[in-house]
């Protein structure tokens, strides 16, 4: 125990003497309060490090603070208090005090009653510390792996004012937002898991190595698709220098006290020693490095979900000759693996693990790495649950929205959002279109683009097609309809003109176009021997007897052309009678005017000299005699 002591004591010694500025980083995620208006406000919280925090995502919730247990040490059926939500309502978080069990007890008890997160209020006034699991017993156990809820620590000071606000009847409502927990500083995630390869610590290392086994196929397929950079590490611890040369320190030790682990049975007299973990951490590192100088990176997935599985340490298989056909199955260089590891007897530093106990040292904003397991996505500390989807959501948050990869839509990760109600996004269910996009932060509404044609909106209530060839995708979202064979569509086809009702139907284009009876609002049909009918989008209309109607003159006519009974004959005959008698009255008034014209003339002339045809004009002037 004591030894145990000086080499935790160690670990923290090197972390000082590596880097003056070196901490432990709480990580943190942003909670907005929305109402009541008075306390309205953003605030941190640190990120409870077991659950499932949403990565990428916000959560909003009622705050409710039970008048019982409100430590929350004990499983709220004993109060009979529920805090499962009502259909339509927010979801519940509990907020429950610090003290007296484990931060992740408290989660576990209010999660069993329906709560969908917990906020724990500090007792004291401090900076805020990340809730870590408890250590192993049998009774954390069996509930710690089991949590799925996300949980997060706030200050006193804030707590106070939330429990204040709940007291007095106010609805607290809150919003828990993970969106920017994880950076995305460029195009490709970079993730690390600083691991362990003993297999025999308890809770954590059996999850640990469940992890990697689920892990190993989402991993690889990003790795292959240049999508991410992982690198594993190890934490290793050095031996004070007052203890290289006891028995403990040789026994958990490799270069001379350089180099540690712990015991993995507690034990230095039975079964195995640190120092065999060291070297397999040590192995695996190597892995590693010679499989990525093979730009097959992967390949350390497989070793080590192999390596699980047929060298465990309860089957006494935990060492090199197991390790050695591991390394051999998977076509890896053995040689080259062994020189990377070198001489773990040398009284000198190990170049490999000099580098990962340097890296241990937080750098950056990236804090110290003093729990194990610790993910580092884009050089955030993860907190949370190690789960496939958990973790998924994490390195995947660390991608631009919308250029996320395939793997991460996939379903244990993302619930796609479209699928219900459509994301609040417009749709066409009858051609079955949408303005719904799912991507990792959730839907956006963006008006589509099918076969070419661009649909123009806001994506939320409206989208259109336009442009050319509109007409051809849901009829450019004009009405349509069809009947006895006979279709039509109010689409006008013309670039991105409006839509119109078909000639035969009225209405706004849109959402109707009703038939028009041409017959009852007598547009058409109109001659004395026509019969009509109205049909859906025309008419039909015929004549009586033999004769034959002309649809472009609306009349009827014998078949053989010859005769004309109809109002249209009749209006030719009022036609030509006019022109007739316009002609007439032309002539008319020709033959008078020219009448007129020539007695006028006749007279003036007969002044100057008598004419023939008529008798002398008498003199009305008096003459005298001689």
């Amino acid at each position: 125990m004591e030894l145990r002591r000086f080499l935790l004591v160690g670990f923290v010694l090197l972390s000082v003497i590596g880097n003056c500025y070196a901490r432990f980083v709480v990580e943190k995620n942003s909670l907005m309060v929305t109402s009541p208006e008075k306390i309205k406000g953003t605030h941190d919280s640190a990120i409870g490090n077991f659950g499932i925090p949403q990565y990428g995502g916000s959560m909003a919730g009622a705050v409710i603070y039970p008048k019982e247990n409100r430590k929350g040490c004990k499983g709220f059926d004993e109060f009979g208090i529920s805090f499962q939500s009502k259909p339509g309502a927010l979801p519940t978080f509990v907020l429950l005090d610090r003290g007296d069990c484990f931060f992740a007890l408290k989660v576990w008890n209010a999660q069993k009653a329906g709560a969908s997160a917990v906020l724990v209020a500090d007792d004291i006034e401090e900076a805020l510390i990340t809730m870590d699991t408890p250590e192993e017993d049998t009774s954390s156990a069996k509930y710690l792996e089991n949590i799925t809820i996300p949980s997060a620590l706030i200050e006193k000071t804030f707590g106070e004012t939330l429990k204040k606000a709940i007291s007095g009847g106010e609805m607290v409502n809150v919003n828990l937002d993970w969106r920017e927990a994880v950076p995305h500083p460029d195009d490709r995630v970079e993730y690390e898991l600083w691991t362990n390869s003993n297999d025999e610590c308890g809770v954590k290392c059996d999850m640990l190595m469940e992890f990697v086994k689920d892990f190993k196929g989402a991993a690889q397929i990003l790795e292959k698709g240049g999508y991410t950079q992982f690198t594993p590490h190890y934490i290793t611890w050095y031996c004070p220098q007052a203890f290289t040369l006891s028995r403990q320190c040789k026994s958990q030790c490799i270069n001379h006290g350089r180099y540690c682990a712990p015991d993995p049975e507690q034990d230095f007299s039975s079964g195995y020693d640190g120092k065999d973990v060291v070297l397999e951490n040590l192995r695996q590192l190597c892995v590693f490095r010679v499989a990525n100088e093979t730009n097959k990176p992967w390949l350390w997935w497989d070793y080590v979900t192999d390596f699980q599985i047929r060298c465990p340490m309860k089957e006494k298989k935990y060492n090199k000759e197991c390790a050695d056909d591991v390394i051999k199955s998977l076509g890896l260089d053995g040689k080259n693996i062994e020189k990377c590891m070198g001489d773990p007897y040398a009284d000198a530093d190990n170049p490999v693990l000099k580098e990962e106990q340097d890296a241990q040292v937080g750098k950056g904003s990236r804090g110290d790495v003093t729990i194990l397991p610790t993910l580092v996505v884009n050089n955030r500390q993860y907190r949370g649950k190690l789960a496939k989807g958990a973790v998924l959501k994490a390195i995947c948050s660390g991608f631009e929205e919308t250029t996320e990869p395939a793997v991460c839509l996939s379903g244990d990760v993302e619930t796609n959002e479209c699928l219900e109600n459509n994301g609040g996004c417009w749709q066409d269910k009858i051609a079955n279109l949408t303005a719904c996009k799912d991507t990792f932060r959730g839907r956006v509404c963006e008006c589509p683009l099918v076969d070419g044609v661009q649909f123009r909106g806001d994506g939320y209530s409206h989208c259109e097609a336009s442009g050319p060839g509109r007409c051809k995708i849901n009829n450019g979202g004009c009405w349509h309809g069809s009947r006895d064979g006979h279709a039509y569509s109010a689409c006008l086809g013309i670039g991105d003109s409006k839509c119109q009702c078909p000639p035969g139907f009225k209405g706004d284009g849109v959402k109707s176009c009703e038939d028009v009876d041409e017959c009852n609002e007598k547009k058409a049909c109109q001659c004395p021997e026509c019969s009509c009918k109205n049909t859906w989008g025309s008419y039909e209309c015929t004549c009586s007897g033999d004769l034959l109607y002309i649809r472009d003159h609306d009349t009827c006519i014998s078949k053989s052309g010859t005769e004309v009974r109809s109002a249209w004959a009749a209006v030719w005959v009022i036609v030509i009678g006019l022109a007739m008698a316009a002609g007439g009255a032309y002539l008319v008034y020709k033959y008078r005017l020219r009448s007129y014209m020539d007695s006028e003339i006749r007279a003036i002339m007969a002044q100057y000299m008598p004419l023939d045809s008529q008798a002398e004009v008498p003199n009305h002037v008096s003459e005298d005699r001689a």
